[in-house]
């Protein structure tokens, strides 16, 4: 609603809890220079900030009309009143006038009379957007017909209610988070612009635009609303924002399956997409929920707690009864192809918590001590402790067959659990179909480290703070594996170089081991005789020419690359 007490001065502190992270010029220049295309278009910014847009707005509108007197009258919607009379300021001196309304983006009315609709809408994760906040924003999304998840950020409901606001053939410009490009719920936003306009292009960064937000962005450029369906979508990209001016015309041009779906697969190029998807429709390739389920691990509520070294133990004088053998935090330890017994004993000497305190229902004297010493220094009061029945009680999951690492800075790692060890939320575990249990704790590990299953990595998961590759349980069901029944035809060759492997990873040469996989899994000669790595499977290969898999491997480095670089140009 419109305020009418004078707002207090704005700090970073209180624009961050608001999402608000102001833009640099270079963008705003380039948004508002594709967007208005005449000194007669309407614009307007939602989430007005300082009025970075709408300053841009006006020296392209007095631009176009080549008259020095032209004062044109540009339009925003800003919630912080400070923020408003100051953009109103910023609008006057470049020359133009600002009507800037003082309200909750989502209370106000589409009008939709807009030419021009330029910003950037405010970030802020769903863990912060809740309440009347993010009713109003589902609400707004719903009025277009789209349905948003409890687990939409703000700028997905933004985005969705900015584009009501535009005329027939407007056009929308934002920044968005790159989360656009591959989260689930943003699946309806995606659909929504594929729907709503005629054309959609997407300007990626190489290097982060906004590192305080420790949130990767795109540029979204959408042209004539209530024109679509768009028949596809084009990519271009840029190093950073100061580069924008120098930006190449032409771009990618790539048709989605389902536009739904994940755009991530518009970074790789048509025909690697094209190989990637044949792949995976003939069944020479298959999601890994073929194989079994992906479920999360073990949530403590205070590992430093629960979670002991063998030393410790015997400290303690804890009990064997009261502990569960445990893959240590994190997953460093899990770069192999196995986490065998003998592992887990080094891991214990060097000071690794391998067990996880888990007392019964009569816990011992010496256990009792160690849940009271627990309740003194407040472990007791922690929320995921607070709300069980029993607070030391973990909830436990049963020991997975393969253990699979979510944080990654190379690839995604498949280990079998030959340890037979439960494992904490740190790592994924996954249970193997009963029919795929043997086959798959023997080889899946070795065969899942082959050049498609690499770059479907990068499709499937998302870029994290630092460079990252994050996978979650849902994105890990749709993650790119050999199918069951290409793995059990090259079982025995599989088989017969996981020592190789195993070894090539433990120097650190993972594209080396990736190599001597793909030998196997690709099996063309000329192939072979390129990759220096021969194989002595007479079986069919997985359906790639040389060429194909030439293609697959530079798309995986390039997006690899470009995770490492957003990464290092975010800290």
């Amino acid at each position: 609603m419109t305020s009418t007490v004078p707002a207090p001065a704005d700090t970073p502190d209180l624009r961050k809890r608001r999402g608000a992270f102001f833009t640099p010029a270079p963008i705003t220049e380039f948004l508002s220079a594709w967007a208005i295309r005449s000194a007669e278009d309407r614009v307007m910014e939602p989430s007005a900030g300082d009025a970075a847009f709408l300053v841009a707005a006006v020296r392209r509108l007095r631009e176009l009309s080549g008259d020095p007197g032209f004062a044109p009258q540009v339009d925003g919607v800003e919630i912080h009143a400070h923020s408003a009379q100051l953009g109103r300021t910023r609008v006057e001196e470049a020359g133009g006038s600002a009507r800037i309304s003082v309200r909750d983006f989502f209370l106000v009315p589409p009008s939709g009379t807009y030419d021009a609709v330029i910003g950037n809408p405010p970030y802020i994760r769903y863990q912060d957007f809740s309440g009347e906040a993010r009713t109003l924003a589902r609400a707004a999304a719903l009025r277009a017909g789209v349905t948003l998840t409890g687990l939409a950020s703000s700028w997905a409901a933004f985005t969705v209610h900015s584009a009501l606001f535009l005329r027939e053939g407007g056009r929308l410009g934002l920044v968005l988070p790159a989360e656009l490009l591959s989260v689930n719920y943003a699946a309806p936003v995606r659909r929504f612009l594929f729907d709503s306009f005629r054309t959609v292009e997407l300007v990626l960064f190489e290097e982060q635009v906004f590192p305080e937000a420790e949130a990767d962005v795109v540029l979204l450029l959408a042209d004539g609303y209530r024109q679509g369906p768009a028949v596809h979508a084009t990519f271009r990209q840029s190093r950073n924002a100061g580069q924008l001016a120098e930006l190449a015309d032409e771009g990618l041009s790539w048709t989605p399956d389902s536009p739904e779906g994940k755009w991530t697969g518009s970074l790789i190029g048509g025909d690697v997409a094209d190989a990637v998807r044949t792949l995976a429709s003939s069944g020479t390739f298959a999601p890994l929920q073929t194989w079994g389920e992906t479920t999360l691990g073990i949530v403590t509520g205070n590992n430093k707690y629960f979670t002991l070294s063998p030393a410790r133990v015997r400290q303690l004088g804890l009990r064997r009864s009261e502990l569960l053998r445990l893959s240590p935090p994190g997953s460093a330890h899990l770069r192999g192809l196995s986490l065998t017994k003998s592992d887990l004993s080094r891991l214990g000497s060097q000071g690794r918590s391998t067990y996880l305190f888990y007392p019964p229902d009569r816990p011992s004297a010496e256990a009792l001590a160690y849940i009271r010493d627990g309740e003194r220094t407040g472990v007791d009061s922690a929320y995921k402790c607070r709300v069980r029945k029993t607070w030391y009680r973990v909830p436990i999951v049963p020991p997975a067959d393969l253990l699979l690492t979510y944080m990654n800075a190379d690839t995604p790692r498949l280990t079998s659990n030959l340890a037979g060890v439960h494992h904490l939320n740190s790592v994924h575990g996954v249970y193997l179909r009963a029919d795929h249990r043997e086959l798959g704790r023997d080889v899946l590990p070795v065969a899942s480290l082959n050049s498609v299953t690499l770059l479907n990595a990068e499709m499937v998961g998302r870029a994290y703070g630092g460079g990252i590759l994050k996978i979650e349980p849902k994105e890990a069901d749709q993650w790119l594996l050999p199918s069951p029944g290409l793995v059990a035809s090259l079982a025995q060759e599989l088989h017969a170089v996981k020592d190789q492997v195993a070894r090539l990873l433990r120097q650190g040469r993972v594209l080396d081991a990736v190599h001597v996989v793909d030998s196997i899994m690709f099996t063309a000669d000329e192939f072979q005789a390129d990759s220096g790595f021969a194989s002595d499977s007479g079986s069919a290969d997985a359906g790639l020419t040389p060429d194909q898999l030439h293609g697959v491997r530079q798309a995986h480095a390039a997006l690899s690359e470009r995770r490492r670089v957003r990464g290092a140009s975010g800290r």
